[in-house]
């Protein structure tokens, strides 16, 4: 069963209150110079073997996961190395 990895990010010309509210803290914590702060969601799944991997993942992702007015999303295969 491969394991997939999507990520689910807010399109560039959105608004990001979230990520601009930790990019403004970040140099109260002694982190300067890291600015285009954007926050998004990871999602983690097994997708069965005797399935087509590609059309499985873009159908759930566009039609569950991520609204397709105000967010695009990007997957990949995960290898077997675990951090």
């Amino acid at each position: 069963m491969p394991r997939v990895h999507i990520d689910v990010m807010l399109k560039d010309e959105i608004l990001d209150p979230q990520g601009q509210a930790i990019e403004a803290a970040l140099p109260q914590l002694g982190y300067d110079g890291i600015g285009d702060v954007r926050v998004g969601k990871h999602i983690e799944l097994s997708v069965p073997d005797d399935v087509d991997v590609a059309t499985t993942v873009d159908g759930l992702a566009d039609r569950l996961l991520a609204n397709p007015v105000i967010e695009r999303f990007s997957w990949r295969i995960a290898d077997d190395e675990r951090r």
